[in-house]
């Protein structure tokens, strides 16, 4: 807790029976309150492994993809009272230790949301991000910067921190299920106005990190332009869509 303001971490799980201890032990528990893992029906002993760190967990009983795990992860969080939710991936690619920095920035009020950034500090490639991945955030990122007007150094981190007004008032539930699940919300977050900060976050490669193969990055990549034409449009006037409006779902009023 930070002053007051309960911090919890979410961690969308699929497969990460190995990785997952190691993750939580660098868990700044001094400031975190809570973590909440969901797994998305591994077929591995993630749910042991959790069981085991007295993790408090939910269970797909069939996969509902990336996104739907998140929209999961971000219920939860909600209901369990967080005031600051930093969702973390618990395979041990990005260093759980900026959790602290995520969440204090946060606490400051000075912004809305927080994204650990690899590009910022020139470390991507160098901690084994593979070439063509580099290649396709970079141009990605600079297309959706040009389109949504927006001047971020990467829209495709895992590492994401938000306020609890940001989860209460962005419309996730009308996002895909899959991977550009992420680039929605965070299309959105930049829509509706909320402020973004970024911190430069290493980040590690290797055979137990999550991954996603060349035909699932390309179908992701389209995804992202779809996203950011689509935000280019609605704020033009010319579309209207259901990512980008200002209207609540129902099932996200508290």
């Amino acid at each position: 807790m930070i002053r007051g303001k309960k911090v919890v971490v979410v961690m969308p799980a699929y497969n990460a029976g190995k990785t997952l201890k190691a993750t939580c032990a660098e868990v700044p528990m001094d400031v975190v309150d809570e973590i909440i893992l969901v797994d998305d029906a591994s077929r591995d002993e993630t749910v042991a492994v959790a069981a085991e760190l007295g993790l408090r967990t939910v269970v797909h009983p069939q996969n509902r993809g990336y996104g739907g795990n998140q929209k999961s992860c971000y219920r939860a969080a909600l209901e369990a009272g967080a005031d600051i939710v930093v969702m973390l991936h618990p395979d041990y690619q990005y260093t759980p230790k900026l959790v602290s920095a995520m969440a204090y920035i946060l606490e400051s009020g000075l912004y809305d949301v927080v994204l650990g950034s690899r590009i910022l500090g020139g470390q991507a490639l160098k901690g084994g991000m593979p070439k063509y991945k580099y290649i396709s955030n970079r141009f990605l990122t600079m297309a959706q910067n040009i389109l949504m007007g927006a001047k971020l150094s990467e829209y495709h981190t895992g590492y994401r921190a938000f306020t609890r007004k940001v989860l209460e008032t962005v419309p996730i539930e009308r996002n895909s299920d899959d991977f550009v699940f992420d680039n929605q919300m965070l299309s959105q977050i930049h829509y509706l106005g909320f402020n973004i900060a970024e911190v430069t976050c290493p980040a590690k490669y290797f055979e137990e990190a999550s991954s996603i193969n060349f035909h699932r990055s390309l179908k992701y990549g389209l995804g992202c332009m779809w996203t950011a034409l689509r935000f280019r449009l609605a704020r033009m006037g010319l579309l209207r869509s259901k990512l980008f409006s200002q209207q609540r779902d129902k099932s996200q009023a508290t």
